[in-house]
């Protein structure tokens, strides 16, 4: 995949204004565990930053994927990892579903503001007791009328305490656990105050990603219409598998900057460190694992990139969207990790930028699916591993 002129200018509008509206705040937002959502992503509404590749129809810009994975990209240049994992949510997780499978009416209703960044967006798959294991899911929807009632509750939902609306994935039937599902737009805001039977149960603390805000969201009896739920019933878990590869993809090509920047850091300051008579830098054994580093980067944005590439051309690509995922992973310990090692005790500190990517970016094995639904994903798709039969 080869980026046009068109990619890098996108790419250019979002550095510059990442530069002047993102990173001069990054550390009191950080400091607040939120950033103001609704702000920054109607600034990039205006820019046209949060539907590259949505309809054009309802604010889109109609382009192909390869644009969301230059925007993943560029995200890194953000100064932690909290906001790119924000406007991630709102671009490649929530709304992918909606904009494929989504009425016309519904996509009036959510898409378009969501696009034009007058509203904010959030995914509720995650339970307290369901997390990488989506088909376990307990949240359910009854139907009453030409309503559903929905009971239940989603945990480790990014921009939920902000969000103007979930995608939320709920058990709308009584059949087999991969065909009882249905996506369902939840309205959870109204007139400025969340709707009755919606509760945010706390705001969950976490050891990195600190300025995006995470809740805990309880639903007791909240009514919806039939009619905001996204395509056909029973068919949520297929939907949210196929939003998955898009969240996949995205989460390993936002890793791309952002890990050579903390490369770049620890290059910069290996080349100024003095000690034992020269620069940390003149330690061969530094220079070797500095390059390895590199290296895994640069193999990762191979793999990225194929995958993207064959995306494109309507191939499936599970096994290597599920590789880049499960390789970004492991790259977002490792290599935070190891140029923190070279920083010594200023490494250890707060304030320190590869300790702050150090904390964020080992939620990239966890988040999005775990390393190891990954490794039995690539596992089946190989064949080693026999696919389960599931009632």
């Amino acid at each position: 995949m080869n980026y046009t002129h068109e990619h890098l200018e996108i790419q250019k509008t979002l550095k510059r204004f990442i530069d002047a509206e993102i990173n001069p705040h990054v550390d009191e937002w950080e400091a607040a565990e939120m950033f103001p959502a609704h702000e920054v992503f109607k600034k990039m509404g205006n820019l046209g930053l949060l539907g590259l590749t949505k309809p054009e129809a309802y604010g889109g810009s109609g382009l192909d994927y390869s644009y969301a994975v230059a925007m993943a990209e560029t995200l890194g240049h953000i100064d932690c990892g909290g906001i790119p994992m924000a406007i991630g949510a709102q671009t490649d997780m929530c709304t992918p579903a909606l904009a494929r499978f989504g009425s016309d009416e519904l996509k009036r209703e959510f898409l378009t503001g969501a696009i034009a960044g007058d509203l904010v967006g959030c995914i509720g798959v995650s339970e307290p007791a369901a997390g990488s294991d989506v088909a376990g899911i307990k949240s359910h929807a009854r139907k009453d009328g030409d309503d559903y009632v929905i009971t239940g509750q989603k945990m480790w939902i990014t921009n939920s305490l902000q969000a103007d609306w979930m995608c939320m994935l709920v058990n709308t039937g009584d059949g087999p656990q991969h065909k009882n599902k249905s996506l369902v737009m939840v309205p959870l805001c109204e007139n400025g105050k969340l709707r009755p039977g919606i509760e945010v149960a706390k705001k969950i603390r976490k050891i990195g990603m600190n300025s995006s805000d995470t809740g805990l969201i309880y639903f007791d009896e909240v009514r919806v219409p039939q009619r905001y739920r996204i395509g056909e019933e029973g068919q949520g878990f297929i939907y949210q598998m196929q939003q998955f590869q898009e969240e996949r993809l995205w989460c390993a090509a936002s890793c791309l900057q952002s890990l050579g920047n903390c490369i770049q850091w620890t290059v910069e300051w290996a080349q100024e460190r003095k000690m034992f008579g020269a620069t940390l830098a003149d330690q061969q054994w530094v220079q070797f694992k500095l390059a390895e580093m590199k290296t895994e980067l640069e193999s990762l944005r191979a793999l990225t990139y194929r995958a993207c590439d064959l995306y494109l051309q309507k191939q499936d690509v599970l096994e290597l969207a599920s590789m880049a995922k499960l390789k970004a992973g492991r790259l977002s310990r490792l290599i935070p990790d190891g140029c923190l090692q070279f920083w010594g005790g200023m490494g250890f500190t707060w304030e320190n930028k590869v300790s702050r990517m150090y904390r964020d970016a080992r939620l990239g094995s966890i988040g999005g699916g775990a390393d190891e639904v990954m490794m039995g994903i690539i596992a089946k798709t190989m064949g080693v591993a026999k696919r389960p039969t599931r009632s």
